[in-house]
């Protein structure tokens, strides 16, 4: 196996680098790379893995030019200079690292609520500026005040864990947050409505998406208390920045701090020049530890993608651990057979895809899996699918996706998976296993018991369980000098339906296939490639 390259083209540690050359990975550190887009696209195309910060901008364009890229990390936790859709279309694992800054960022946001309370910056220009303004700079105090987090993932719950300790009282609105772990958190959790009536500082802390953009729109701000003082350490666009401006105007609105903005780099905005503003430039994850904790995490992240298929933090791919790895690969091959088997039989249009899992097999990590099968399935009708991008393309075009687990045996096998294709004309199912040798196999196709290993080339036939059959299907193949590698055969019952599953060493040609469907017994017959 080839060396895996990776180009890191932002400015990452050295420890970073090292993490990748200690894991036997190639690495270039070309830190200069991220501002000169030709020069990147000259030479991505020799990578298999790409390390970001926010510098270099990953597009389309610049993607068609890396055959060769499997995975791309984003040290920190946006990756809006990354096209995801694109990256997922060609197969490219997009990583971040969600919690390498979110002690720092939580902090800038707890400081942000000081300056505001005690209008720190105001009071520093005016004292440095030589004058001595004791009386005009009138501070509130944050204990026992009412903070407002609305987002309550890992960033809201530090800020609500140190704002209690610092004695306010923390309501939060987060739709996702338990009331089990809002009581582990000592926070009361709330709607937002009751949030922003009792709130006296608001702070944000959840990501850009269409149900949060302008989460404090003009209405809601409207409906805050008296005096209060909003926070966003967050996301710009979270927050109407023209309508808090009028708010701050009329006194309604105390003070704001923000260190996000709708534009960034923001060289004007609306809340620029107010005198109860203050406003950083997105410094939320801008210490020295939190970008040291974010290079090196993906560096390791990435390094144990390439080295051993273990997936951490993927945006467009569910989580693969470096211990199940191993297990998992056997099955994410039996799976993506076993769909594609099944999808080359399939020519009407498909309306759903069932996977279930029986045995050992439904305790695994059964996402990847599903992947695999849906992969497989598609990939006959669309050629360009892959494990990334198939349950999107599976989701757009109204194709439904159930699993369904059963841990609890699987008949004669430790594990069994079972893929039903729903199709317009009829369902077609199959079902396999992994034997200890790590080779996936057939068991059953149609209902009807067999045993059959994948092979290149293969021939599907369906046939009446009547004498004669083999010889002549053997006497077919021979005469157009088609040798045989394996012969699976399986019946309902003695005289009925049948299945036979061929293994061939060259692909069979229109002539020899039209001969076997002359066959009498033969009801079916379909070339399959695996």
């Amino acid at each position: 196996m080839p060396q895996p390259k990776v180009l890191i083209s932002d400015a990452l540690s050295d420890a970073a680098v090292q993490i990748f050359k200690d894991r036997g990975i190639a690495v270039d550190f070309r830190p200069d790379l991220g501002k000169d887009k030709e020069a990147l696209a000259r030479i991505i195309g020799q990578y298999d893995g790409l390390a970001i910060r926010s510098a270099t901008k990953v597009t389309g364009k610049l993607l068609a030019e890396a055959p060769n890229l499997k995975v791309i990390g984003r040290a920190g936790i946006g990756v809006d200079n990354v096209d995801v859709p694109a990256a997922t279309a060609k197969g490219v694992i997009v990583m971040n690292t969600p919690f390498g800054n979110s002690i720092t960022t939580a902090e800038h946001a707890i400081a942000m609520m000081f300056a505001l309370a005690r209008q720190i910056p105001q009071a520093d220009a005016s004292t440095q500026a030589g004058k001595w303004e004791k009386n005009r700079f009138m501070g509130v105090e944050l204990t026992g005040k009412t903070l407002g987090v609305i987002g309550c993932g890992n960033i809201g719950a530090i800020v609500a864990e140190r704002a209690i300790g610092l004695k306010l009282k923390v309501v939060a609105y987060d739709p996702f947050l338990s009331p089990e772990r809002a009581l582990e958190l000592g926070v009361e959790k709330v709607e937002l409505e009751a949030l922003l009536a009792r709130a006296d500082v608001i702070t944000l802390h959840v990501p850009m998406t269409e149900r949060t953009r302008n989460i404090l729109s003009a209405e809601n701000l409207a409906k805050t208390k008296p005096g209060v003082r909003i926070v966003n350490c967050a996301r710009g666009g979270l927050v109407d920045e023209v309508a808090l401006r009028a708010l701050l105007d009329s006194g309604h609105v105390a003070g704001a701090a923000f260190d996000v903005f709708v534009t960034e780099p923001a060289t004007e905005n609306p809340l620029f020049g107010h005198p109860n503003v203050v406003c950083t430039p997105h410094l939320g994850a801008s210490t020295s530890e939190a970008q040291e904790n974010v290079a090196l995490q993906v560096a390791e992240q990435m390094a144990d993608y390439l080295v051993s298929g273990a997936i951490t933090n993927a945006i467009n791919f569910p989580s693969i651990s470096a211990e199940e790895a191993p297990r998992l690969k056997p099955f994410v091959a039996l799976c993506e057979k076993l769909g594609s088997f099944l999808g080359q039989l399939t020519e009407a249009p498909i309306k759903g895809i069932r996977i279930t899992y029986e045995g050992a097999v439904a305790g695994m990590n059964t996402r990847a899996l599903t992947s695999a099968a849906v992969t497989g399935v598609l990939r006959p009708i669309l050629q360009d699918v892959n494990m990334v991008s198939a349950p999107v393309i599976a989701r757009e075009r109204g194709i439904v996706v159930d699993e369904v687990k059963r841990e609890g045996g699987a008949s004669d096998y430790e594990s069994v998976v079972r893929i039903t294709v729903d199709a317009e004309d009829m369902p077609r199912d199959a079902a396999g296993t992994v034997f200890h040798d790590g080779k996936p196999r057939v068991i059953e196709i149609r209902g009807i018991d067999i045993d059959a290993a994948f092979s290149p080339h293969m021939l599907y036939v369906r046939n009446h369980d009547k004498p004669g059959f083999i010889g002549r299907l053997g006497t077919v193949l021979g005469e157009a000098g088609v040798n045989i590698g394996t012969f699976n055969l399986g019946r309902e019952a003695e005289g009925g339906n049948a299945i036979a599953f061929v293994a061939v060493d060259a692909p069979v040609s229109a002539q020899v296939l039209e001969a076997i469907a002359a066959i009498p017994q033969v009801k079916r017959v379909r070339p399959v490639r695996f």
